[in-house]
C-alpha cells in the first residue's frame, strides 16, 4: 500500500468536512450544536457498541493494547502541558487547548483503521473502549480546577460519558462472545450508519478554516504533541519491543489521530476561551491531511504482513 492509496481511502473523509465548510452557514449555530450533541449522545456511541460487540474479542486484545493507549495519553498530558508558559493566562482557558494534546478524533480512527490492509476495525473500537474513560478523566479533571465543580461532579461527568459506557459495554459483550439478538443489533447498526459522516460534515462546520494563518508556538507545541510525538513513541517503542502485527498498527494509527472535534464543545461548557479550542482544533485535523498517511503508510508497511 503506497502513501497515495491510503491518501485517497480518506479523501472521502476529508471531503465530507470540505462539505460542511460548504454548508455552514445554511443552519445556524445552535442547530450545529444540536446536530453534535444528537451524535455524541446516540449515533457515535451506536457505533462504537456495534463496532466492539458484532464480532468476539479475544481478552488478550485488551490486556496487551491498554498499557500502551494509556502510556500515550499521559505521554500527551505530559508533553502538552509544556505549551503553558505560551498558551493564555487564566488556566482555564490553557486547560481547553492543552486537552487537545491527548483528545483523538473517534469518528476518523474507525475511517482510517478501515483503509488499513490486514486491521481490525474492532481492535481500534477497543482501543477507544481504553482511551475515553482516562481522556475524559484528564480532561474534565484539568478544566474543573478552580471551578464549583468538586470531586463527584467531576466523577458523575466522567461515569455518564456516552463514549464511555457504549465503548466499554461493547468491549464486555466482545470478550464475552455473547451474540447481540438481531432485532437489538439491526436499529443499533442504522444508528451507527449515520454517525461518521454527520461528525465529519460537523467538523468542517464549525472548524475556523483560516486557523492554519495563526499557528503560533502554543498551538504549533500542541499540535505536534499529538501528530508528530505521540505517535512517533508508539512506533520507536514498538520496534524496541521487538513487536508488530495488527494490535500495534492499530495503536500508532490511533496515536497519529487528530485532536477530537468535540474538545470545544466540552471546554465552552466550563467556562473556557472556546475559540482557543476551535482553532486548535482545525489546525490539528487540517494538519492531519499530512500526517495521518504517512504514519498509516508506517503502520501498513512496518506493522502489517
Amino acid at each position: 500500500m503506497t502513501f497515495w492509496v491510503i491518501l485517497a481511502g480518506l479523501m472521502p473523509s476529508f471531503a465530507l468536512v470540505g462539505l460542511g465548510g460548504v454548508v455552514r452557514t445554511r443552519l445556524s449555530e445552535t442547530a450545529w450544536q444540536g446536530l453534535d450533541r444528537l451524535n455524541f449522545e446516540i449515533f457515535f456511541p451506536a457505533l462504537l457498541f456495534v463496532a466492539a460487540s458484532s464480532r468476539p474479542i479475544e481478552l488478550s486484545a485488551v490486556v496487551t493494547m491498554a498499557p500502551a493507549i494509556w502510556s500515550l495519553l499521559a505521554a500527551g498530558l505530559v508533553a502538552g502541558y509544556g505549551a503553558r508558559r505560551f498558551g493564555p493566562a487564566r488556566f482555564l482557558d490553557f486547560a481547553g487547548g492543552w486537552q487537545t494534546a491527548w483528545r483523538f478524533n473517534s469518528a476518523l480512527a474507525i475511517v482510517a483503521v478501515g483503509a488499513l490492509s490486514g486491521a481490525d476495525p474492532a481492535l481500534m473500537a477497543v482501543a477507544i473502549g481504553m482511551a475515553v474513560p482516562l481522556a475524559n478523566v484528564f480532561a474534565v479533571s484539568a478544566l474543573s480546577r478552580g471551578s464549583a465543580l468538586g470531586g463527584w461532579g467531576t466523577l458523575r461527568r466522567i461515569a455518564l460519558n456516552p463514549f464511555l459506557l457504549a465503548s466499554l459495554s461493547g468491549v464486555a459483550v466482545g470478550v464475552s462472545g455473547y451474540a447481540v439478538p438481531g432485532l437489538v443489533l439491526a436499529p443499533l447498526e442504522l444508528l451507527a450508519v449515520a454517525a461518521i459522516p454527520i461528525a465529519l460534515i460537523s467538523v468542517g462546520a464549525t472548524m475556523n478554516w483560516g486557523a492554519l494563518a495563526r499557528l503560533d508556538r502554543f498551538s504549533a507545541i500542541l499540535s505536534g504533541v499529538k501528530l508528530l510525538l505521540l505517535p512517533g513513541l508508539a512506533v520507536g517503542g514498538a520496534l524496541l519491543l521487538g513487536v508488530s502485527g495488527p494490535h500495534v498498527a492499530v495503536v500508532v494509527v490511533f496515536a497519529a489521530l487528530p485532536t477530537a472535534s468535540a474538545a470545544h464543545v466540552l471546554a465552552s461548557g466550563f467556562g473556557a476561551n472556546r475559540e482557543v479550542v476551535a482553532t486548535l482544533v482545525a489546525q490539528s485535523t487540517l494538519l492531519s491531511a499530512l500526517t495521518l498517511p504517512i504514519w498509516m503508510l508506517v503502520a501498513q508497511t512496518v506493522f502489517l504482513p
